[in-house]
């Protein structure tokens, strides 16, 4: 794929379908806005191997592709919340656990129920005060689309020139392509050389592929941007 041609939402469409169509997703997507995926991307079939000895049960096969394609880009995986390592993933309370939130509000899993389906739902489970209302709750309905959106998520947290947050705009303006759903509370945005993510209603990030297309940004979204 020619990466200055990436249709994001084609792609955002086809991923929801399908694992390749998620991976599909992952790959246009780093190389567009990011870096293109290597070979030296992923952890080795090996470390897979040993984290399933380790824990006594077979990962997922949407979780083994996962790590193997992009596994080791902390860029996509790890720029807030974190994407546990093979020798950290663990079992809590029926789930097999391999994302945590930074400051351990939270983390999200496959119920071990669940956990030999090659692309099984994901649960999330809040860390609460009162540890007996805490439960796995239902996140969302493919491991491999959690994995997409981790993806794209943390590219626009990424800390670099080239993203920013503000607190939602009540609406973007005129020029701004609304893109397929895509992950729990998640609107997505497509301006000229910018992508932005809008959570929950509450607030937005955003990724530039310039300089000069943030600060255009700034311009057509008025408001107190972290990094302006």
């Amino acid at each position: 794929m020619d990466e200055t041609e990436f249709d994001i939402r084609t792609a955002m469409a086809g991923s929801v379908r399908s694992r390749s169509g998620a991976w599909a997703l992952v790959r246009g997507f780093a190389a567009y806005w990011g870096e293109p995926l290597g070979p030296d991307d992923g952890f080795a079939e090996a470390e897979l191997d040993a984290a399933e000895r380790r824990l006594g049960l077979r990962l997922p096969a949407a979780l083994r592709e996962a790590y193997r394609l992009f596994g080791r880009r902390a860029d996509l995986t790890s720029n807030h919340d974190v994407l546990l390592t093979p020798d950290e993933l663990y079992v809590l309370d029926g789930a097999l656990v391999y994302r945590a939130e930074n400051q351990g509000c939270a983390h999200w899993g496959v119920l071990l129920d669940d956990v030999e389906r090659e692309d099984p739902p994901t649960v999330m489970r809040p860390d609460l005060a009162d540890k007996s209302r805490e439960r796995w709750e239902p996140w969302e309905e493919r491991l491999s689309t959690a994995a997409a959106v981790m993806a794209m998520t943390e590219k626009l947290l990424e800390d670099d020139e080239l993203t920013d947050f503000v607190d939602s705009p009540d609406e973007l303006p005129d020029g701004f392509l609304e893109l397929p759903a895509l992950g729990r509370g998640c609107r997505w945005y497509l301006g000229p050389d910018v992508l932005v993510s809008v959570v929950e209603d509450a607030w937005m990030t955003a990724r530039a592929r310039t300089p000069e297309a943030l600060e255009a940004l700034y311009e057509a979204v008025p408001g107190d941007w972290l990094g302006e």
